[in-house]
């Protein structure tokens, strides 16, 4: 199944390995974080909210873990899961609670979404698999509201003394677990390489001001790999 936004270029490769590794991306995840992942996503969700009644999209939705953890903590907003894999949203359907979610089929790049007609932005791990990240956050600016919020579960590079140990512990854990729980080294080596090689929160935070957003701020995570940062788009 193809459409309009069916991604292409470096967004088809990346198009191709989470349609791969979609059936065991939750146990990866869980693997890779020692179980923080979980919380990790309530926290995300905690952190956005949006108003009674609002309506709160999570982006790069995956399986489904942070719009789910949404629709459970605010009942009364409108939750959209959105995915350029088809194989994720098939799989976050399944998942309990997920009729409280609606689930859409977008690129990142161009969302099907009114100039500032959404109350709340969630995401996991999307920013890192974007060819244009200024253009990607730009395009969460546009459909924000006035108010609302963004709320980024991202991969951090490594630094600080400990930056060489977790650099290697990077380099060779994850393919090693890609190939022992999942069989499957190469995709997970990807993920390797594009951890090491993403932004640092700083510099995401500095795309954000100068798209206009205020009340930025991070939170690192697990030795450092991981980063929740925030964003507020001012009235």
């Amino acid at each position: 199944m193809t459409n309009d936004r069916t991604p292409r270029g470096k967004g088809s490769e990346v198009h191709g390995i989470f349609e791969k590794i979609a059936g065991y991306y939750d146990r990866m995840n869980f693997v890779m974080t020692l179980g923080r992942h979980d919380a990790w996503c309530r926290e995300v969700a905690a952190r956005v909210a949006p108003p009674a009644g609002g309506q709160l999209v999570d982006l790069a939705t995956g399986t489904g873990v942070i719009a789910l953890a949404a629709a459970r903590k605010y009942p009364a907003a409108t939750v959209t899961g959105v995915d350029f894999s088809e194989e994720m949203l098939r799989r976050a359907r399944t998942k309990s609670g997920a009729d409280a979610v609606r689930w859409r089929q977008a690129d990142a790049a161009c969302l099907p979404f009114e100039n500032e007609s959404i109350d709340g932005i969630t995401q996991g791990y999307l920013l890192r698999n974007v060819e244009d990240l200024d253009g990607v956050l730009r395009e969460q600016y546009r459909v924000l509201k006035p108010g609302g919020r963004v709320v980024i579960l991202e991969t951090c590079p490594p630094s600080g003394l400990a930056k060489p140990v977790v650099k290697w512990g990077v380099r060779t854990v994850v393919p090693l677990l890609g190939q022992v729980v999942a069989r499957d080294r190469s995709s997970y080596s990807y993920l390797e390489s594009s951890t090491l090689a993403f932004e640092s929160p700083r510099h995401i935070a500095e795309i954000l001001s100068g798209l206009g957003f205020k009340g930025i701020g991070w939170r690192k995570k697990f030795f450092g790999t991981n980063v929740i940062l925030w964003a507020t788009k001012p009235r």
